[in-house]
């Protein structure tokens, strides 16, 4: 069996599923068309593997970079873990129940938020049309947590930085944040992946659209932007393709020369 021409990663939302989490038909043609090239094809998400069963139903793809690096699969093989230390969410945990943020503990399988509801939970977890999580405050001490979500606002997060250092906090909702070990990117979970099949970074693509993307996009050697990354995303990516809705992954699949 010969060896994948090169290896691309696709960021999910707002980079492979448009505005309304729907995958769009040319996105869809154009990374089929990529798998029958002979390409290697993977996600790179912040989200947890059982948010991606429809998604790679749909695309036949069953190799990812979940939790922005912490848990990567290669072929239905987890090849590598970096769970959430548990005293250090113990920590985190004390912290916001006395402030009064919510958090939502996710492994592989299930999400659990600390709180039987609050807000910001609704419209965060509600932006990726998903329901509230059931209520489970200790969901945390009985298994791996690979991510957490923390519900606050911008003008909150800067205590958290400097109280957590073991941490590492990714915004990607007006009250929400991605919660991570220190060191933590989809970068990293990347490494191990194409260390793995044996890819040069020079061979390796990634298309993305958020601040998670931002470490993915200094490592690969071919970064592209989605047309709807803010600008800091943008400046940071070697290429720009149009918005997810404007068939940006075809049109960013063409630009860099990975379709005709």
């Amino acid at each position: 069996m010969t060896k994948p021409k090169r290896m691309i990663f696709f960021d999910i939302d707002g980079t492979l599923l448009d505005h309304h989490k729907q995958l769009p038909a040319s996105a869809k043609e154009a990374v089929l068309a990529l798998k029958d090239a002979g390409h290697e094809v993977a996600f790179a998400t912040g989200r947890s593997p059982f948010m991606l069963k429809a998604l790679q139903d749909e695309l036949n793809i069953h190799s990812f970079v979940c939790f922005n690096g912490q848990y990567v699969m290669l072929d239905n093989n987890v090849i590598y873990e970096q769970p959430i230390p548990t005293d250090v969410l113990d920590s985190l945990s004390a912290h916001t129940l006395q402030v009064g943020h919510p958090l939502v503990y996710l492994d592989h399988q299930v999400m659990r938020s600390s709180t039987p509801f609050h807000a910001h939970i609704e419209a965060g977890i509600g932006s990726l049309q998903y329901k509230h999580p059931v209520c489970d405050p200790e969901y945390y001490k009985e298994r791996p947590i690979y991510q957490s979500m923390l519900f606050c606002t911008e003008e909150e997060e800067w205590e958290y930085r400097q109280r957590f250092t073991q941490l590492q906090f990714v915004r990607w909702h007006p009250a929400a944040m991605d919660v991570l070990p220190a060191g933590g990117s989809k970068a990293q979970g990347i490494k191990r992946y194409i260390k793995q099949l044996g890819f040069a970074k020079e061979d390796v693509y990634a298309f993305g659209d958020n601040l998670n993307d931002l470490e993915m996009f200094s490592y690969v050697g071919h970064s592209i932007a989605m047309g709807n990354s803010p600008d800091s995303v943008k400046e940071a990516a070697r290429y720009i393709t149009k918005d997810v809705s404007q068939d940006g992954i075809a049109y960013g699949l063409k630009l860099v020369g990975l379709l005709p």
